[in-house]
């Protein structure tokens, strides 16, 4: 087997399973959602056991007569047992788990491509590392008692860890879209890509004081009075809302410039697309929580559309990057005396 095939085929296994891990990454952000808008991020109160077991109980009779004092006494007051949103948490803790060792085999298959890429390696692990900095970073939210400060940290924790496996990601893929290179782009895509990414990011961070209040009011309002929360949100709340308008309209834009000059066989139009459907669920999820009394449901269904953006963003502006340097190494080609592009990248 030569050197150039054993590449090739240590790339499409290392991105064969990134792109699980990544989908793995999301679910979890999804079922963490969930966590948080269900109100059980303390069905267990301590870490990493549930009620003292590693097992959780499955009804409050296996649990000490006293259980109660004995979580108040270490700051959890008014810790009762609820068998649904425990296990709602203890099922979040094993999933999450289960992506550690993904993270980690991910590290494992990224090894073989130090030679092609040293910074596929050098990603994988990173994410492997910050993956336990995040499993540390939960037990101080539970330690917290569930500070709004320690979850949206956590939550700015889990898009690191997306932005550094889509990073691995988009450089075991370098060689596809350095094989579709972007001579004919329109001059003002990179400019709009820049204004959409800036945008995307002002947005989240505007969510991310939305979701913060949101908490207050429930602790202030109560969960039965949830259709009623909107009233009293801040002004930045109507402001997300309706930003969310320009942001779905300069991504539009974006999409018309790409297909003006790359058509829609291209992989960067394709992967603008699906960004425009993502943005598209947010929207609509946003819509039905600012108009429809914050159903529970919803709210995970938004945060994901949200990560969703941030992950096509990053992988669309590496992409272009890629696309990019095809287009400088096929002139270099063309050009007398030019050298052939790295056939074990462009072949990947």
């Amino acid at each position: 087997m030569t050197e150039q095939h054993s590449n090739e085929l240590a790339l499409r296994r290392f991105r064969r399973l990134t792109t699980i891990t990544l989908v793995a990454v999301y679910f979890l952000i999804l079922v963490g959602a969930s966590v948080r808008a269900s109100g059980a991020g303390m069905g267990c109160p301590d870490w990493p056991t549930c009620f003292g077991q590693w097992i959780p109980p499955t009804s409050e009779s296996q649990l000490p007569a006293n259980y109660q004092e004995i979580y108040a006494e270490l700051g959890y007051a008014d810790t009762r047992f609820n068998v649904v949103k425990t296990w709602t948490e203890y099922m979040n803790r094993l999933t999450g788990v289960t992506i550690g060792f993904l993270i980690f085999l991910t590290a494992i298959y990224s090894w073989p491509l130090r030679r092609f890429d040293r910074s596929i390696p050098i990603a994988s692990i990173a994410t492997f590392l910050m993956v336990g900095f995040q499993g540390w970073l939960g037990a101080q939210v539970v330690a917290s008692n569930l500070q709004p400060g320690m979850i949206t940290l956590h939550m700015l924790m889990a898009l690191a860890i997306v932005a550094s496996l889509l990073f691995a990601l988009a450089q075991a893929r370098r060689g596809i879209m350095a094989s579709q290179p972007v001579t004919t782009i329109d001059p003002r895509f990179k400019t709009w890509l820049t204004i959409v990414l800036v945008m995307t990011l002002l947005q989240v961070a505007m969510g991310t004081q939305v979701r913060e209040m949101t908490d207050f009011i429930r602790e202030a309002q109560g969960e039965n009075l949830r259709s009623s929360w909107i009233e009293f949100m801040p002004w930045f709340f109507y402001v997300h809302r309706s930003f969310s308008a320009l942001v779905l309209l300069a991504n539009l834009w974006l999409l018309h410039l790409l297909l003006r000059s790359l058509g829609w066989q291209h992989g960067i139009t394709r992967l603008t697309m699906a960004m425009i459907l993502v943005i598209g669920l947010a929207v609509l999820s946003g819509a039905t929580l600012g108009h429809l009394g914050m159903p529970a449901l919803v709210q995970p269904t938004h945060l994901l559309a949200a990560t969703g953006l941030f992950g096509l963003q990053f992988l669309i502006w590496m992409s272009y990057r890629h696309a990019q340097a095809g287009a400088v190494t096929n002139r270099q080609s063309d050009a007398p005396g030019g050298n052939s592009y790295l056939s074990g990248q462009a072949t990947a």
